[in-house]
């Protein structure tokens, strides 16, 4: 029967067979539970906002696949939703983000449904054709010129379409909630680029939106109602003082009033785009035609000029000096402002006496040849004089200049200046997307009306380039404030059928502009601070009952404050370039990335795009971004830097499938094929470990001090793999695992360990640590060495099999040519506190490859052994030469640039150290071996410490078959030449060795103290054992850190116990041990 016992169960014959097969296919598309009780995507389609499970499908009478059932809809259920699919209200969660995430489940809010026109178009029109055509442009025309202005436009304009075509494929490719551009860089760059630049993306546009508010202030105190200034200048020094506070009170106020508009509500803004809009549309009509009619006449605005100088017409209404009424010459108001009285005879400015007043027409129109004369630029500083290419005599003294009424350049122009200035107003592009929640379809709208907008506003710059600098005389042009025209806005002098169109459709249009910004910019916020990966920006992630944005906005409007108190437009606009234009940056690199790692997700609808021009838009965002001001870029992206490593440290972690992590695994597989093509040079070997861990009953670690070991001697450099053994079988156990895995990670974040964790699942910890010694890692990124604690109560411990495991772990580790190191009360090793000033002892019995000498160098490049000093010690007879030996050794150190104290220990019984004279013979004549080499020439010139050539030659082999076939005694076979080391060592090989002659022992196979293997009939080794250890508890009871050369394992395991007893008596009275075992290679070297 069906589990809720309401429909009678489905006989399955093969009638059904076809149906079952369908739905199986179909049914594995459908995500499932994880199993391991993380939120997972509801659906890999669609926002699910139906949380209960219950309703999730209905009609469970297919007894075949109840199972299934519980965690997949069925295809009909599927079906359904998508059909039924509408997007929700702004700022909601993402599709792949589960309900439960969020606490308390949200109410669903139907928000306002826009089409292409209303919400992409017409706000994208209305940024985009914002202040600066209206109050910059015909400034930008005059000083750069026509062919400078019509490049500027051009590298701006391709920027914007070049951006727009990649956001297009982004915005294509799959549903976009709200968030708009911060949505589809961070899905596509990661979480820290997403909120790197989508903050400084709200920071443009929240400044944007103070630019638009300046620019309407402009606009009415200048050219509206001049007379509603607060603060009036008494002189003209003071004039712009006083514009800067009027424009910041005025802007307070206008801030306030949009402010509250848009908290009022969305639509209420789209009504009034509306009526912004059409004022625009009006504006730009109404150039067209003033263009057309200054063909057959133009119209009058006289400008008028003293020599070759502009004059501003405030203070007179005649463009002359004197003037004849009632036959009789009188001066005019213009002589009253160069003259100290109105009298003929007054002394006046030398320049106005030697220059005559001229006045020429503003506006000649479009057919006379003025265009020619507007070709080229006219850069200069601050206070230069706007003059027209004209003969004039000049004055001997020019120090009354700034005195006197002349139009003269506010701020210093060049090239670089105008980029940023103009490039603002081209940076409405993502208006639309902004606003991606309230679009009935965001795939459809948003590339469409983008591409529409930019292509419409790029001819309407293009053309008023052309037709600014074909019909407006050079001079008013670069008059920026109209002052030459009685304070008539400049390009309103070009408009037909009166002026007070285009300031009142300017005027709107900034509002409308400013209105837009506003609007977006909250909800941009919004949706960075409901992902919650900036954590101090969650509280604006909340909003009213609407999902309105409030919190979000009262920040807004204080940024945007800010920028209002700058109060000077052309000190905005760059700053707001910077912004736009990194955003842009990443969304070209975001297409680019996307595009070139074809990525299985990346299907966009949007055909025409390539990632060459993604590539040639990011190239030139980056070009304009350093054109427009080197320094604001820089600050800019050190701004972003920061937001980038904060949300990398402090944010949440968020897995978006994100063109980073693709192209990191990308990478990341190249590097390891890259690696696997040759095993690692000596020079850069360095131990990639391998930790063994073990866990107890509740799967926490018992030895975390391990892992702090690890983090010291690995110093974040190099392969960490941490692994751990369960007993049972996967299926039983697989919880665990993951419980065990959980506590592993958590150790090592505690302990700061940088690396993988890898827990395994086997019958017996025999063949599960096997198995992790044999197949941990991938490719070139494979451990070489591994770490494990000593089972400190072995003795007590009434199962033999841990230390039986112990040993079989060393034999493995033997046999996979991997070293070994195994720490001794490990829990008493140093967590994070330095240790003071001590040593680091090395006892230095075997030359195992020299890894011994390289261990305490890596420690000591960690804080907690920075303190500590190397010594190394090395054991000699009394018919050695230990002042020879200590020389060489010193030599050897010397040029393997190892800092460290040499001591010799010299034995006092002969008998009990025969078997340790060979091994110091040899590993003295490694050193020397090595030093002849690498000094060239230079040996020592000792008649007791000199070898012969065959002799070193012996010596050198037998070394090397100690460290190769004493790596692989599992493979030995058992009839191993003399020559050759041997793995066992018995009574009868010892006494057939001691009387040997002693000329040539030290190229026989005679075992050293660390061949010995323990077992009942050899007592003198172990005594010798206890000999060597009362040594070296006598030199290295106070050392940090004592390093011994660990032997190997008996090959008959039958001696194993004994093995076991002779390493801890040899460790003896000791408190921090690290036994090390060589892999069987070189791993330091004295070469460069």
């Amino acid at each position: 029967d069906d589990r809720n016992g309401k429909s009678p169960a489905i006989t399955c014959n093969h009638v059904f067979f076809p149906l079952f097969l369908s739905c199986s296919v179909a049914l594995s598309i459908c995500l499932s539970d994880t199993g391991d009780g993380n939120p997972r995507e509801s659906s890999p389609f669609i926002n699910n906002a139906d949380d209960d499970k219950g309703t999730l499908y209905d009609g469970k009478n297919m007894a075949l696949f109840e199972e299934e059932m519980d965690s997949n809809p069925m295809v009909s259920s599927l079906l359904n939703k998508l059909a039924n699919y509408t997007n929700l209200t702004q700022g909601v969660r993402e599709h792949e983000e589960a309900d439960e995430d969020e606490g308390a489940k949200k109410q669903t809010v139907k928000s306002p449904q826009m089409g292409t026109f209303i919400g992409v178009y017409l706000p994208c029109l209305q940024n985009i054709l914002g202040v600066i055509l209206f109050l910059r442009m015909t400034w930008i025309v005059g000083t750069a010129g026509i062919l400078e202005s019509f490049i500027i436009v051009s590298m701006c304009c391709s920027c914007t379409m070049l951006t727009a075509i990649s956001m297009s494929a982004i915005a294509t490719n799959g549903v976009v909630p709200a968030g708009g551009s911060y949505y589809m860089i961070s899905r596509s760059l990661g979480p820290e680029f997403g909120g790197a630049v989508g903050l400084c993306f709200y920071l443009g546009t929240t400044f944007a939106g103070a630019m638009y508010i300046l620019g309407t202030i402009e606009i009415l105190l200048t050219y509206i109602v001049p007379s509603a200034a607060i603060f009036k200048a008494e002189e003209k020094a003071q004039e712009a003082d006083a514009l800067l506070n009027n424009m910041r009170v005025y802007g307070t106020c206008c801030l306030t009033l949009m402010a509250l508009v848009v908290f009022v509500g969305v639509k209420y803004v789209n009504k009034l785009a509306l009526v912004f809009l059409a004022c625009v549309v009006l504006s730009i009509l109404a150039i067209y035609a003033g263009v057309i009619k200054t063909i057959f006449e133009p119209p009058i605005f006289p400008v008028c000029l003293l020599g070759n100088r502009t004059l501003q017409n405030h203070g007179f209404d005649k463009c002359m000096k004197t003037e004849i009424i009632d036959n009789v010459t009188v001066t005019t108001k213009l002589w009253s402002l160069f003259c100290k009285g109105s009298e003929l005879n007054a002394s006046c400015n030398e320049y106005f006496t030697l220059n005559n007043v001229t006045e020429i027409q503003g506006i000649p129109g479009l057919t006379s040849g003025v265009i020619s004369e507007n070709m080229w630029g006219s850069y200069g500083p601050a206070g230069m004089l706007v003059e027209k290419a004209m003969p004039s005599v000049p004055a001997s003294d020019a120090s009354q200049d700034k005195h006197m009424p002349y139009v003269v350049n506010d701020i210093t122009a060049f090239f670089t200046l105008l980029v940023g200035i103009y490039f603002p107003s081209v940076t409405g592009i993502m208006a639309g997307s902004n606003r991606s929640g309230d679009l009935r379809d965001a795939q459809r709208s948003i590339p469409i009306g983008t591409i529409l907008a930019i292509a419409t506003t790029t001819i309407i710059y293009l053309s008023c380039v052309v037709m600014f600098g074909a019909c407006i005389e050079g001079v008013l042009l670069r008059d920026k404030f109209g002052d030459s025209v009685k304070g008539n806005l400049v390009i309103g002098t070009l408009s037909w059928p009166s002026p007070w169109v285009i300031v009142i459709g300017s005027f709107f249009s900034c509002c409308g502009a400013g209105l837009q910004s506003l609007t977006g910019a909250p909800r941009l916020l919004q949706a960075i601070a409901r992902d919650g990966i900036v954590p101090f920006l969650e509280v604006f992630g909340h909003g009213k009952a609407n999902g309105e944005p409030t919190w979000a906005l009262l920040l807004t409007a204080v940024i945007c404050e800010s920028g209002i108190l700058i109060a000077s437009l052309d000190a905005v606009a760059p700053i707001l370039s910077m912004f736009f234009l990194m955003c842009y940056l990443f969304v070209n690199l975001a297409c680019a990335l996307q595009t070139l790692l074809r990525t299985p997700n990346w299907r966009p609808r949007f055909k025409y795009y390539h990632w060459t021009l993604s590539f040639l838009g990011m190239s030139l965002c980056l070009a304009l971004m350093f054109i427009s001001s080197w320094y604001y870029a820089l600050v800019a992206m050190l701004i972003a830097g920061c937001i980038y490593k904060y949300i990398e440290y402090r944010g949440a972690e968020k897995e978006w499938g994100d063109g980073i992590r693709g192209l990191s695994l990308n990478a990341a597989r190249y590097a390891l094929i890259r690696l696997e093509e040759a095993p690692p040079h000596t020079k850069n070997w360095r131990p990639q470990l391998l930790v063994l861990l073990n866990l107890d009953s509740e799967l926490s670690v018992k030895h975390p001090r391990l892992l702090s070991f690890t983090t010291q001697l690995k110093a974040g450099k190099g392969l960490t793999i941490v692994g751990s053994v369960l007993e049972g079988t996967f299926l039983s156990r697989e919880s665990d695992a993951k419980r065990a895995e959980q506590s592993i990670k958590s150790a090592m974040a505690a302990e700061k360990t940088k690396g993988f964790c890898h827990v395994v699942v086997s019958s017996n910890l025999r063949d599960g640590f096997s198995h992790l010694i044999q197949s941990a890692g991938l490719g070139g990124m494979k451990h070489n060495s591994v770490l494990m604690a000593w089972p400190t109560n072995w003795k007590q411990s009434s199962d033999p099999q841990s230390w039986k495991n112990f040993i079989e772990t060393i034999r493995e580790t033997t046999a996979a040519h991997q070293a070994l190191l195994v720490a001794k009360n490990v829990d008493s090793f140093p967590h994070q506190e330095r240790l003071a000033e001590g040593t680091i002892d090395v006892w230095w019995i075997v030359h195992d490859g020299g890894l011994l000498m390289l261990l305490p160098f890596l420690l000591q490049q960690h804080k907690v052994w920075r303190k500590c000093k190397m010594r190394i010690f090395t054991v000699a007879q009394l018919d050695d030469n230990s002042i020879q030996m200590k020389k060489d050794l010193q030599m050897f150190l010397y040029h393997l640039r190892l800092n460290a104290e040499v001591e010799v220990v010299e034995m006092v019984r002969r008998w009990m150290f025969r078997g340790i004279r060979i091994i110091t013979d040899e590993s003295r004549s490694s050193i020397r071996r090595k030093n002849q080499s690498g000094a060239h020439g230079s040996a020592v010139n000792n008649q007791n410490a000199h070898l012969d050539d065959d002799k070193q030659d012996e010596v050198a082999q037998l070394i090397h078959d100690r460290n190769t076939a004493s790596h692989a005694a599992l493979n030995d076979k058992p009839d191993v030449s003399p020559e050759r080391v041997h793995m066992t060592w018995t009574k009868d090989k010892f006494c057939t060795e001691r009387n040997r002659n002693r000329d040539h022992s030290a190229n026989m196979a005679v075992r050293d103290l660390f061949s010995m293997k323990p077992n009942q009939s050899n007592v003198r080794c172990m005594h010798t054992a206890i000999k060597l250890n009362e040594v070296v508890a006598n030199k290295s009871q106070g050392a940090h850190l004592v390093l011994l050369n660990m032997p190997g394992p008996p090959k008959n395991r039958g001696g194993d116990e004994n093995y076991m007893e002779f390493l801890e008596v040899l460790m003896e009275g000791l408190n921090r041990v690290l036994l090390v075992r060589g892999g069987g290679r070189e791993v330091i070297t004295i070469y460069s």
